[in-house]
């Protein structure tokens, strides 16, 4: 499912490369990565196995298109072809934004493009999404083949929706791009029949706190003074308080997305962001992280990360604010954003959220 980043006016969309094994999807995903400047892309991961050269994902931020004032940024993923991955095939998919579906033009392989297309079609159906509606985009690889099937033939096994489909050659190169462009197009059309980019209208926002533009004050001090609660106005006769009172919500903003397994938690990260304990509220927080990042299994904490749908750099940057100290008010902000994150990502897998 495609987030929203406000502060950073950015979209970010979640696009699954399917289809059956050795089919061309990591070697179509490798040429994309390829045709991107270095500075527009993350690290491209692999993990090859005996059975396929993919077992869990290879994961590709690239920020390719603006939406009105914000940056697309496309996270690419594969799936494991084979059907006994099922389960790590299902994960992958979870909050997909579209599908990039590769069939192989091999003469032998018609049996398993039909079986791949019907696996995809019953994986969505089960996060109650129906392939019709969904944005899905065909490539006919291999097409370089001397005894390749013929397209009408290909059409009438894995096309009978007559979505955009396209000849490619993802050795070279061929065609992997205009399918890549298609499949941009239709993640931005249903993002908008969503209603998921943002509107480019201005609306009436709450009045913001004055910041003194004072040099003897500092910018940290002038923000905790309205992050804590004002007690009422003292008496003219007894002194201002020195120090503000403690603040201890029930249940914060990061709480309330909190799985029930991570609520206690999330709350003791809040209580000390409210109290202005930023070092305690780090460290909270990196506590909370590792236990939620567990949910996806053994693996290191960037696997876990990318098969969350989370920024893996994100995600380690807590782990370096919280080793370096001193963390201010901004690094415990950062903190808890990441970790919001994280339990977004957890509920859409299925784990409960408290009861409010």
């Amino acid at each position: 499912m495609s987030t929203v980043n406000v502060m950073a006016k950015e979209i970010a969309a979640k696009i699954v490369f399917y289809g059956p094994g050795l089919s061309g999807k990591t070697t179509t995903l490798k040429r994309i990565y390829e045709t991107v400047k270095p500075s527009l892309r993350g690290e491209l991961m692999t993990l090859p196995t005996e059975a396929d050269r993919t077992l869990f994902f290879d994961f590709l931020p690239v920020r390719v298109e603006r939406v009105g004032d914000y940056a697309l940024r496309l996270a690419l993923y594969t799936v494991p072809g084979q059907v006994f991955y099922n389960a790590t095939r299902k994960l992958v998919l979870q909050g997909s934004d579209g599908v990039v579906f590769v069939a192989d033009s091999n003469p032998g392989a018609e049996d398993a493009n039909r079986e791949s297309m019907a696996n995809l079609e019953e994986n969505l159906a089960e996060q109650g999404i129906q392939l019709d509606s969904f944005p899905l985009v065909i490539q006919y690889n291999k097409r370089d083949l001397k005894n390749a099937v013929p397209i009408s033939q290909m059409r009438a096994v894995v096309n009978r929706r007559n979505v955009p489909d396209f000849e490619t050659v993802a050795m070279s190169g061929d065609g992997v791009l205009e399918a890549m462009k298609a499949m941009i197009r239709l993640v931005i059309k249903d993002l908008r029949a969503r209603k998921i980019v943002p509107s480019q209208k201005p609306r009436p926002s709450a009045p913001r706190p004055e910041l003194s533009r004072d040099a003897g004050s500092s910018l940290e001090s002038q923000v905790m003074r309205h992050l804590v609660t004002k007690p009422d106005a003292p008496a003219a006769e007894e002194p201002a308080p020195v120090a503000p009172p403690l603040v201890k919500p029930t249940i914060g903003p990061v709480a309330a997305l909190a799985p029930a397994a991570l609520i206690d938690q999330a709350r003791v990260a809040e209580v000390a962001f409210s109290n202005g304990d930023f070092d305690g509220c780090v460290r909270a927080v990196m506590e909370t992280l590792q236990r939620g990042l567990a949910f996806a299994g053994e693996a290191s904490v960037a696997h876990q990360a990318f098969l969350l749908g989370l920024n893996g750099r994100d995600v380690l940057d807590v782990w370096t604010r919280a080793q370096r100290g001193a963390a201010r008010i901004d690094d415990a902000s950062f903190s808890l954003y990441v970790l919001s994150q994280l339990f977004v990502r957890l509920t859409q897998a299925g784990l409960p959220t408290p009861e409010q």
